[in-house]
Order: C-alpha cells, then sequence, then structure tokens
C-alpha cells in the first residue's frame, strides 16, 4: 500500500484501518496528538503503542518492525522511591510514557528500560531521603545516569502540593529533569559515606548518654534525692554514690540500677568509637588534612574527622559563600522593591558540621585573641548567640584555608 494516510477528524475509522493494515506511523501521530493534547483516547492509545518507537515518516509493516533503535534519544526517569515499592514516571521528548509501580530494586527498572527503549539515553532522578545513595551508585554501574535532588528544590506547582500523590511526585521529577530544572546534589564515595556514618554514630551515642544522664537527675529529683554539693557529675565518685543510693521499694532501687547500666554500657560504646575515629585519623587519606585542622583554635582530632567526613572535597566549593551555604551559615533574605528584610540563619545545611562548628566556635574564642576581640565587638551591637555565628563564619574561613593552601594555621595565643 503506498497512500499515506494522516490524522483528521474522523480519529476511529483511520486507527481502525492501520490496525487491519497493520501500519505505524509515528510522526504524523505524534503532531497529532500534541495538537490534540493527549486528549483523545485513540490517538493516545495509538501513540502508546508506537511510543515513538522509531522516528520514522514513512509508514513500515508490522511484519516488518523486528526491533526498536533509540540510539541518542534521551529517556527521562522520574523515581519515587519508598520502602516497598517504588513509583516510576517516565517521559520522552514529546510524550508521557507511562507511570507505574515497581518494587524497590535497579535491576527491575533497569531490565524495563533496555527492553522497552534500547539504545536510549535513560536519566534517572530521585529525592534525597532514607534510602541514601546506594540506588545511584547501582544505576550508574549498570550505565544509567542517575541523579539525586533535594526535595526542596523540585518546583511543584499549587494543585500538585494540594493533591499529592506518588504518582504526582514521581511526575513532577521526570518533568523537571525533562526541563532541565534539576540540579543534583553531591554524591560522596561508598568509603567516605561509611567513615561518616561512623562520625555521626559517635554523635548519636553523646545525644543518647544526655538523655540518659537527665533520667537519672530527673528521677533523684522526682524522688527528693539531693546531689553531694561538690561531686562532679562526671566523675568516678558520682557513679559509686550513684551505686549506694537505694529508695524505699526495691522496685525503685532496681530503676537507679538500671538506669545507671544504661549508661556505663553508652559509655564505654563511646570509648570504643571514639578510639576507632582516631585510628582512622592516621590512616593516609585523613592523617595529612587532620594535622593541619588541629592547628586551628578549637579543633580537635573528633571535630577535624567530623569536618573532613562531612566535607568529603573541598574543591566543589568555589568560594566561601558556597562553603558557609552548604554548612547553613547563611541569612534569609525576603527583598522586595526598597524594602529588605535579613533574618536569622537558614534551617537548611548540614546539621552535623553547623553544630560540631559552633561548638568549635565557643572554644576557639578562648584561645585565639582576634576571634575573642572580634566575639566582644559583636556583642556590642548584637546577642551572644548571634555572635558566635559570625566567629563561626570566620572558623570556616580559617578552615578552608589551611586546607586550600595546605598550611598550618599559625595563632596568637592570649
Amino acid at each position: 500500500m503506498s497512500k499515506r494516510f494522516c490524522l483528521g477528524s474522523n480519529v476511529r475509522e483511520r486507527l481502525n484501518f492501520y490496525r487491519r493494515e497493520g501500519i505505524f506511523l509515528c510522526h504524523e501521530y505524534v503532531t497529532a496528538a500534541s495538537a490534540w493534547k493527549m486528549e483523545s483516547p485513540y490517538v493516545c492509545k495509538l501513540v502508546r503503542l508506537v511510543g515513538i518507537l522509531n522516528l520514522y515518516s514513512n509508514p513500515i509493516k508490522r511484519n516488518n518492525m523486528r526491533t526498536l533503535d533509540f540510539t541518542n534519544e534521551p529517556i527521562y526517569v522520574g523515581i519515587d522511591t519508598h520502602k516497598k515499592s517504588w513509583n516510576v514516571s517516565i517521559m520522552l521528548k514529546e510524550i508521557t510514557h507511562k507511570t507505574f509501580t515497581q518494587p524497590p530494586k535497579p535491576d527491575t527498572l533497569s531490565n524495563y528500560l533496555h527492553s522497552n527503549f534500547p539504545g536510549g539515553n535513560y536519566i534517572c532522578a530521585y529525592e534525597a531521603g532514607f534510602c541514601g545513595y546506594w540506588i545511584q551508585h547501582d544505576l550508574e554501574q549498570k550505565g544509567i545516569k542517575c541523579i539525586i535532588v533535594n526535595p526542596a528544590d523540585v518546583p511543584t506547582k499549587h494543585k500538585e502540593k494540594d493533591n499529592k500523590t506518588d504518582k504526582v511526585d514521581s511526575r513532577k521529577i521526570a518533568r523537571a529533569l525533562r526541563n532541565n530544572e534539576l540540579e543534583p546534589i553531591y554524591v560522596p564515595s561508598r568509603q567516605s559515606l561509611e567513615d561518616r556514618s561512623l562520625s555521626r554514630l559517635r554523635y548519636s551515642i553523646v545525644t543518647d548518654l544526655t538523655r540518659c544522664k537527665n533520667r537519672i537527675k530527673s528521677l533523684l529529683y522526682f524522688y527528693g534525692i539531693d546531689i553531694p554539693e561538690g561531686l562532679d557529675k562526671r566523675s568516678r565518685e558520682y557513679f559509686n554514690w550513684l551505686e549506694s543510693v537505694e529508695l524505699t521499694q526495691a522496685t525503685g532501687t532496681s530503676t537507679i540500677k538500671y538506669l545507671l547500666q544504661e549508661y556505663l554500657s553508652l559509655r564505654k560504646i563511646q570509648l570504643d568509637v571514639t578510639r576507632k575515629i582516631r585510628h582512622l585519623s592516621r590512616t593516609d587519606k585523613y592523617t595529612k588534612h587532620v594535622t593541619l585542622l588541629t592547628s586551628i583554635p578549637g579543633i580537635g582530632i573528633t571535630t577535624a574527622m567530623i569536618i573532613l567526613t562531612e566535607i568529603d572535597t573541598l574543591s566543589r566549593f568555589n568560594n566561601l559563600d558556597k562553603l558557609c551555604c552548604f554548612i547553613g551559615l547563611v541569612p534569609r533574605v525576603n527583598s522586595s522593591g526598597e524594602k529588605e528584610i535579613i533574618g536569622d540563619i537558614t534551617r537548611r545545611g548540614n546539621m552535623h558540621l553547623k553544630k560540631c562548628l559552633v561548638e568549635s566556635s565557643w572554644i576557639a574564642i578562648r584561645k585565639d585573641v582576634a576571634l575573642m576581640m572580634n566575639y566582644k565587638d559583636y556583642c556590642k551591637r548584637m546577642e551572644p548567640n548571634k555572635a558566635i555565628i559570625k566567629i563561626t563564619r570566620k572558623l570556616v574561613n580559617r578552615i578552608r584555608f589551611v586546607i586550600k593552601n595546605q598550611k598550618k594555621y599559625q595563632n596568637n595565643k592570649l
């Protein structure tokens, strides 16, 4: 058959004709689908059948169509990840292929893409969250480009906020990926992630220790038991005294002993983890940078390891402002016309690194003359808690300097 047809008003007749003849058209139906805005079920069905499987302008017999070729054609994949399933949306340049649910396995997605879009240029994206980076690592190993984005950076329409579903989330990720509106976050190596998890474990244990000590003090105050004056709550004498405390009932005495046992167990784990971090700091990867960082007042070995594992690669920050933005040491700004409001520091940033550096700044102002003078000047016009943030920014500048120039910091001690 040599005669060519294109979509007219009677879509049903032409669709049935092509079904009988076993003919696929591509350009005509894709153009028609775009003009119809995918509203006609017949256009949708045919475009789904064709799926722009090949970009031929001439009709082809179904029997002669044996292989599909998407060479160098971009295939955009948005993934909404969950523990038990993934919602996946696949889009091409002109059309949306489909949205479906699959098991949470990269192999399943890889097999689907290679079987339905062979030779395509696959580009996937999903939001950072509980699942970490392992999905990105697995897809990259299978030859599928994958980026991870901050959930707050995905463009979202108002109706998508009011009607939020997993399908909507995956579609908006794929749409933003196709429109080149997504900025990927930095993905550390597997070794850096595992080293980071050790330093974060120590932070969690310290938090649990504080919680356990507060429970013990709360129980003592509840029963009116006064702690002897001059007794350091971190000393061995304090814990010996706790072991000797007895209440009127055996159940109350057992409660104190169990809380004390929990604290001592956590304390032992903390010491073991700290030794492991110190041993890690002496490896070839970290020993040089740890020596440089510990020359700065307020930074010890543990703090230096937190800085190195959280930042990973300092060269990815072009200037100090970008590094401070990553940490979360930049203020909120609301500007409109001649009106400009500068608020507190943003909540966005690396929480672990921000807390660690603020704590180090309180120690640094006691050991560094320049930082102490700056802190006193800031306190004359603002609260101390706001002044210490400015000191933290100066401390970050020194961290960046010693690592970038590979020079120790020269400190003017008090």
